[in-house]
């Protein structure tokens, strides 16, 4: 395994989800500082998000037949670019347009770097490599909003956004000189990637990805609420558990790549068993600290193991095209996360915050359906390619 490699891809997807995440935790500032309100500034996170779950598939197919290497640069270098015109930008607007550039760009590099960490391993080894890559999605996510915010409270917000320009820049840096050329081998046409978009199998793996993630992170939204409410859990306790599912994340990834590695389809298949029974103890036992405390362990090792799953199962119903695959799996993992968290919302103004679990439950048993249609699907259609063979 190119060990080099992969780190330098870890680090750069660390940079650009750190980028898209890490502003959560200085939003109070933001509103501050431009005079908007918290909602307005909220603009920063929720543009981001939309605009990445529409370029996801569209911005990877029109990159697909350029250099790896000078894309990643292209990539980077705009996300630093505009870090750096944001932290000194004097209006808010300017601070949104520099938010919405980047955004564009950023299904390019993820796709890019798990696309090349997967091709630079022997197939088998495929999944392991991608988990590494997806840790630095898990550590944008947990580390970049607290480590932000301790900087921009201690100095100032325009120090705390600056870092995100160190982190692009750095990761840019070492993509500069450290990085191989990554000419693309076979270059393939618009047509020809677009074309697994008429497979029945694509399509059941987009709708289970979207169910799958928003099973996931429509409870997770609401968890700290839950937590509060039901489990009476102080602050401070709150935001140690969230570091420890956040943490828990990364080692989920650890050994869903080892999973798909050896075992994959017993693994997918199982996987949604193991999140439904987590969520029925949450229901039932979700009241106790100690309880709360382990099972938010285990969600968050399962949160992680589901991002690789997500994306393993995209990658593998479209490997003639792997970066309109991972374009389709950014796309879809934030379709699920709309689409479940509304869900998930719906019912917590219903009936309470403790029946969320019923989202996560249904949207999961979606998923476990159509995984189990499209496996249905390709075993009918391996017995009936032997069945010719044999003839």
């Amino acid at each position: 395994m190119n060990k080099g490699l992969i780190l330098i891809l870890t680090i750069g997807v660390f940079s650009i989800i750190n980028t898209e995440m890490g502003v959560v935790g200085i939003l109070p500032l933001v509103s501050e500082e431009y005079g908007v309100g918290v909602a307005a500034a909220g603009l920063l996170v929720s543009m981001f998000a939309l605009v990445v779950a529409v370029s996801g598939p569209t911005m990877p197919l029109f990159f697909s037949g350029i250099n790896r290497k000078k894309a990643m640069i292209l990539v980077l270098s705009v996300f630093t670019a505009c870090n750096v015109i944001s932290a000194f930008a004097e209006s808010f607007p300017i601070v949104l347009i520099t938010r919405v550039i980047p955004a564009f760009f950023q299904p390019v590099y993820v796709s890019m770097a798990m696309s090349v960490a997967g091709s630079s391993v022997p197939p088998k080894d495929s999944p392991k490599a991608v988990s590494k890559v997806m840790m630095g999605v898990s550590a944008g996510m947990v580390l970049g909003v607290p480590i932000v915010s301790y900087i921009a409270n201690m100095t100032s917000l325009r120090v705390g956004m600056l870092f995100f320009a160190a982190v692009n820049g750095a990761a840019l840096i070492a993509t500069v000189f450290a990085v191989p050329d990554l000419p693309v081998r076979e270059k393939l046409s618009y047509g020809a990637q677009l074309k697994v978009l008429k497979e029945r199998k694509t399509w059941l793996s987009i709708l289970g990805v979207m169910f799958l993630n928003g099973s996931v992170f429509g409870v997770y939204s609401y968890l700290s609420e839950y937590m509060e409410t039901v489990t009476k859990l102080s602050a401070g306790l709150i935001s140690i558990l969230l570091l420890v599912y956040g943490l828990s994340n990364m080692i989920g990834n650890l050994i869903a790549g080892r999973m798909l590695s050896s075992r994959p389809l017993g693994f997918v298949v199982t996987f949604p068993f193991l999140l439904a029974a987590l969520y029925v103890v949450l229901f039932f036992l979700g009241y106790f600290t100690v309880t709360m405390a382990v099972l938010t362990f285990i969600w968050g090792v399962l949160a992680g193991a589901a991002a690789n799953i997500n994306q393993y199962w995209l990658a593998t119903a479209a490997p003639e095209a792997p970066d309109f695959a991972n374009g389709l799996f950014l796309a879809s993992t934030n379709l699920g996360t709309t689409a479940g968290t509304s869900a998930c919302g719906f019912i917590l103004d219903k009936m309470g915050v403790q029946h969320i679990v019923l989202g996560g439950i249904l949207f999961i048993a979606c998923a476990f359906v159509l995984i189990a249609m499209r496996v249905y699907g390709e075993n009918k259609a391996h017995s009936a390619d032997k069945s010719l063979t044999a003839a």
